[in-house]
């Protein structure tokens, strides 16, 4: 019995019939495995690397306060001595203050370099630190900072082995950071591509112009698309707002497009550990996003550039030719109106009638413009010499 159940599987597998699905690939198809294991594995390599990285960095940082802390305090009780030394001894004026002079600023240094370390002016307390730098969240934060290229600077790695393990994790992290960067930017294009098709269908009248200027069309998408990523950047700052007591709504703007542009000048970061890991999935995402969207930008940009430069070719020549034969006429704002002319043409067209008669006209319109300008810009034809006509004298002397 068992045996004819499995004939009958295989004739209806050799007949086409495909097999049933696991439970598993009914939950997540098959499609999408490839895309979440990607992002899981540049998630565990970030968090490795942030381990690492506090393994290394952390003792170090441990060790250089403890030496701060020292000197600081050395620093202090020698400038206490001083003071009560010469002042108690009835010393001159002028030795006291240089004496003094000379040691502050050696005290006021050692100050800065506290400071720098995390160190808190709290004598009572022992000058404790105010934050670990290398705490785990800190670290991880850290790591996808550098596989994002982005590098605010607030903590780097200070120890030998802390940089050189640094280069060997940027060397392998970042190629994997850009693969899975541009999956997930072709995962949202697809998305977006899903969703507009469940979408109502559009007025007639932006079916026409769509199908009448493919280039407006595009216009439109990028356009879209650059809203889109404001109104990312404005839910990232709203949430940087609410994290950060003294952030502001356009600090949150700021940091949020520094960040996804890859700037990272490093002014402005966050210091609340708790919500790192957050901070590190909405720059991901982010930066899927902003690089998508900055592509499709500049591909309009090119396209525009290209339609622009059509007009530089023989109309330009000719245009400048006729500028040099005569003297007085200025060409220039006929062809800065011809590129006028050109750019409105490749730019989206709304009619307001109703007419479907003034509508065709209106086609009709657009369309002979455009034949007109691309006549005018075709290379002009050879022009055939014309014909020499040699005359031969002879003389005779008779």
């Amino acid at each position: 019995m068992c045996k004819g159940a499995n004939v009958s599987w295989e004739t209806e597998t050799l007949m086409g019939t495909p097999p049933v699905p696991s439970t598993w690939e009914r939950i997540i198809p098959r499609a999408a495995i490839s895309h979440i294991g990607l992002f899981v594995a540049l998630m565990l390599y970030t968090g490795g690397g942030g381990l690492v990285f506090r393994a290394l960095e952390y003792p170090a940082e441990i060790a250089k306060q403890d030496y701060l802390r020292d000197r600081l305090l050395a620093e202090r009780w020698n400038l206490i001595r001083v003071v009560s030394d010469y002042t108690f001894n009835g010393t001159e004026e002028m030795t006291v203050e240089k004496i003094l002079s000379e040691q502050l600023a050696i005290y006021e240094k050692v100050l800065e370099e506290a400071s720098g370390s995390g160190l808190a002016f709290e004598v009572d307390r022992n000058f404790p630190a105010l934050e670990e730098k290398w705490s785990i969240l800190q670290a991880v934060f850290f790591a996808s900072t550098v596989l994002t290229t982005i590098g605010y600077g607030n903590i780097v790695p200070e120890t030998f082995w802390g940089r050189l393990f640094c280069i060997a994790y940027a060397l392998i992290g970042i190629p994997l950071t850009l693969t899975v960067i541009a999956d997930l930017g072709r995962a949202f294009a697809t998305v977006v591509s899903m969703i507009a098709k469940q979408l109502p269908e559009m007025p007639k009248i932006c079916n026409r112009v769509s199908k009448a200027n493919p280039a407006g069309q595009r216009s439109l998408y990028a356009f879209w698309a650059v809203c889109f990523l404001f109104v990312y950047l404005s839910a990232g700052a709203g949430l940087f707002k609410m994290w950060e007591d003294d952030w502001s709504f356009y600090d949150g703007f700021y940091f949020c497009f520094i960040t996804m542009t890859t700037i990272g000048f490093g002014d402005l970061v966050p210091k609340r550990p708790k919500y790192m890991l957050l901070c590190t999935f909405y720059i991901l995402i982010g930066l899927a996003l902003t690089s998508t969207i900055i592509e499709l930008v500049r591909r309009q940009y090119a396209r525009s550039w290209q339609q622009l430069r059509a007009l530089s070719g023989p109309l330009a020549d000719t245009l400048r030719r006729l500028g040099d034969a005569g003297r007085g006429v200025d060409v220039s704002a006929l062809h800065n109106d011809l590129r006028k002319v050109l750019t409105v043409v490749t730019m989206p067209r709304f009619s307001g009638g109703r007419d479907a008669l003034n509508e065709k006209r209106q086609l009709e319109w657009e369309a002979a413009l455009e034949a007109v300008i691309k006549n005018m810009t075709s290379p002009l034809p050879a022009q055939q010499k014309p014909p020499i006509v040699q005359i031969v004298i002879y003389e005779s002397s008779v």
